[in-house]
């Protein structure tokens, strides 16, 4: 675990020392972070590093981040009305019966928001923090 922990340190740092590195097609790419949380179970939160093509969007960096990493899978659905929407992350799937859902999040300075478009649409900024977070939507 402690090993893993490390090359995964090493590897985010990489990413941030080389804030725009070119990819293979010449494009500039900019590195994010990615965190997975879920806040019904007892799960300690993942940490993972990926990159986006410089305008491109998150779901680029979530794929990128799936051929590369082998302990993190995602699933995408396609809404008529809302475009594609993320459906589970490791093995773990939103319900609507049991009222869960992945919650995209930014996170800067502590302060968290809630993305105003979905992963197919949205433009990650450099070093940005995005959180997957798995909650409910259940009055309390």
């Amino acid at each position: 675990m402690a090993l893993r922990t490390t090359a995964l340190l090493s590897v985010g740092f990489l990413l941030l020392l080389t804030q725009r590195a070119l990819t293979e097609t010449g494009q500039a790419t900019l590195p994010i972070r990615l965190s997975v949380e879920n806040d019904l179970s007892n799960m300690t939160p993942e940490s993972h590093f990926s990159s986006v093509v410089e305008g491109g969007v998150l779901l680029s960096a979530l794929r990128r981040l799936q051929e590369t990493q082998q302990d993190f899978k995602f699933t995408v659905k396609e809404d008529p009305d809302f475009g594609l929407l993320l459906e589970s992350v490791n093995g773990v799937a939103g319900n609507q019966h049991e009222q869960t859902y992945w919650e995209i999040l930014s996170e800067s300075s502590g302060e968290y928001s809630r993305l105003d478009v979905g992963i197919g649409c949205y433009k990650p900024k450099t070093n940005e923090h995005i959180v997957l977070r798995f909650s409910t939507w259940r009055q309390q």
